[in-house]
């Protein structure tokens, strides 16, 4: 069975694709990005990578 991690990140609307592709080398996958909690305006991006 596949064990996974999970991160969350909150994302800079003017640097959001090097936020994602510095992640994304360490292997981790974009699985949703959301509106923040407290400001509708930031937004925050839940990854997942498989478990080592």
């Amino acid at each position: 069975m596949t064990k996974w991690e999970y991160a969350t990140i909150p994302l800079l609307i003017h640097n959001t694709k090097a936020i994602l592709d510095t992640w994304g080398e360490d292997g981790w996958e974009l699985v949703q990005v959301v509106p923040g909690p407290s400001n509708p305006e930031n937004l925050v991006a839940y990854l997942k990578r498989e478990k080592q």
